[in-house]
């Protein structure tokens, strides 16, 4: 990464990528192919995405060359020879427990001890020691006894929904929630309504208009700890008692800040004095806890029969590695004692630095300081190409645009570690701000300043 300033591109280069076409369209224009081929229906999707790959606008086109640090090596797929170090804003590591040489060690003694495979499903012996373990220090972390585990975050989201929802219920999800419960709820029941972003009086009025007309039928109210593109939070006490006062129940994801906010790491429910009172809480080990998989807890004995034996993700896929349950067991250790303490602070502290930092060259974050710094762009094509200036610089960041998020609604996500050092974002800052500008002023388009408007629905 260069130290203090940013080589951006040639007029001729971008005149190139312009008139190439990497930076028109998007993939929502190649979400319902036609056609009687099912096999070759598509080619038109992969053209386009080779053509941006080539660009190095495609962000499938990048992979890392070993661990994912504050600084870390990645290469372009389409780029021999390519392989740039940087410092690292694209990765999940948000306590930097991946490098954590306790969770090497746990990660060694269980595949000494089990193995590296756990050769079934949680219904054909592939539970072990260390996943049981897992599931009771999860249940005393959340204050929630009856814990269910996941190969993924994702399986854990669908499966909870589908199992517990029939096609008669309702299933009132926040419009901003991440794409496996909005799929899983679609999955479940046509009858799912979207609420406005966090507005609970938006959520008092939906529900009271289904209970209005249907006493018989159940409501889950789903919404997430900490969301995922906005780095913002709900008012969790309130959206529980409403369910209480509508007899409907609450699912929290909290796949982004279980481990990395809260008082022991507890997150949004122990910000908000919520631990063991949710009815539903579902999350992922990808973000904090240095692995893959999910969960979901709940206090309910019969919700727990019900998910193992209905939910598909957890039924009919292999359960967790013992690799994997040891490396989560061992990195909730961590999170729940005096050094997660420290490494939360470290967290906070480095993306309060980095989000002041952004601010000084004019750009703006949304949401509230969390591992997760969202920085507004709005137009596809700036993003696009301030990923790509930034990429070639050394610094890596992810360019997000639908379907992750709306049309017009484009963003660059960073996402901070505690280990990342103050001349890294301070550094990463700078160059950040310089190729967004660089971007906007060669497109001939302004950045946007301000978030998109909150009434419309995501995707």
């Amino acid at each position: 990464m260069h130290e203090e300033t940013i080589v951006f591109e040639r007029a001729a280069d971008i005149a190139e990528l312009e008139a190439s076409g990497a930076l028109r369209g998007s993939v929502a224009q190649f979400a319902q192919p036609r056609g009687a081929n099912l096999m070759r229906r598509a080619e038109a999707l992969d053209s386009w995405c080779r053509l941006r790959a080539r660009h190095g606008v495609w962000q499938y086109a990048r992979a890392l060359d070993g661990a994912p640090g504050p600084e870390s090596n990645v290469h372009e797929e389409c780029v021999p020879g390519s392989a740039t170090r940087g410092v690292n804003f694209a990765s999940q590591d948000y306590l930097s427990l991946a490098s954590h040489p306790a969770v090497h060690e746990a990660a060694r003694a269980a595949l000494a001890e089990a193995g590296p495979h756990s050769a079934g499903s949680a219904v054909l012996l592939g539970n072990s020691r260390l996943s049981l373990a897992l599931e009771a220090a999860l249940g005393e972390l959340l204050q929630l006894d009856h814990v269910t585990l996941f190969p993924t975050g994702w399986g854990a989201a669908f499966g909870a929904i589908t199992a517990l929802v029939h096609a008669r219920d309702y299933v009132l999800v926040d419009q901003l929630a991440h794409a496996s419960l909005r799929q899983g709820a679609n999955a479940a029941t046509r009858n799912v309504v979207l609420h406005r972003h966090l507005d609970t009086g938006h959520v008092r009025e939906l529900l009271a208009a289904i209970r209005a007309r249907d006493t018989e039928n159940a409501i889950l109210v789903v919404t997430e700890g900490l969301f995922s593109m906005d780095a913002d939070m709900p008012d969790l006490p309130l959206m529980q008692y409403l369910c209480r006062e509508y007899n409907a129940a609450l699912l929290v994801d909290v796949a982004h800040d279980l481990g990395a906010l809260g008082p022991g790491g507890t997150g949004s429910l122990g910000l908000q004095a919520m631990l063991g009172k949710a009815d539903l809480v579902m999350g992922a080990f990808s973000k904090t806890f240095a692995s893959n998989g999910g969960f979901v807890a709940s206090a309910s004995r019969a919700v727990k029969r019900q998910l193992q034996l209905f939910a598909g993700p957890h039924l009919f896929s292999n359960a967790l590695s013992p690799i994997q349950a040891a490396c989560v067991l061992e990195a909730l250790r961590i999170v729940a004692g005096s050094e997660g303490d420290e490494l939360r602070d470290a967290l906070l502290r480095n993306a309060t630095v980095l989000r002041a930092n952004l601010a000084e060259t004019g750009m703006r974050c949304i949401g509230v300081p969390s591992a997760i710094v969202p920085l507004w762009i709005g137009n596809e094509q700036v993003a696009r190409l301030a990923g790509r200036t930034l990429a070639r610089e050394g610094v890596f960041v992810n360019a997000v645009e639908y379907p992750g998020v709306p049309l017009g609604a484009a963003r660059l996500r960073l996402q901070v570690m505690a280990a990342h050092r103050p001349e890294q974002l301070r550094q990463g800052a700078r160059m950040i701000g310089a190729a967004v500008s660089g971007a906007g002023a060669a497109l001939g388009v302004e950045p946007a300043r301000q978030p998109w408007p909150r009434e419309r629905s995501r995707g």
